[in-house]
């Protein structure tokens, strides 16, 4: 029996709808070298990827598991530190948090 002026959500345009408004379920940035680095937006990680970034202990460890070796080796040879990463992990979350807000609730 359907309930009177209740929405019922469907996961897959709730999702769609996040990431519209985030852009995409992919970071870009880009390094002073000029490198375009991707790793995966917050809100769609794997289990896995949040496991290595949970469990680094240092500010190094968190910048590997959050590019992996390969982007990170790119990264550190533009000449940017570990914290850096940090800093740029704080931008999406505000950035995140600004455009969620901003998304549409009802179809």
């Amino acid at each position: 029996m359907s309930k009177p002026n209740r929405k019922r959500y469907r996961l897959s345009e709730v999702k769609q709808q996040f990431t519209d408004a985030v852009g995409g379920e992919t970071v870009e940035f880009e390094t002073d070298a000029g490198d375009v680095l991707t790793f995966p937006h917050p809100l769609f990680t794997d289990e896995e990827w949040d496991q290595k970034v949970d469990n680094a202990e240092t500010a190094h460890d968190k910048a590997v598991a959050i590019l992996g070796d390969e982007q990170y080796e790119k990264y550190k040879a533009a000449g940017h530190g570990d914290g850096d990463i940090a800093l740029l992990m704080m931008a999406v979350q505000q950035d995140m948090q600004g455009q969620v807000k901003k998304r549409p609730t009802r179809s």
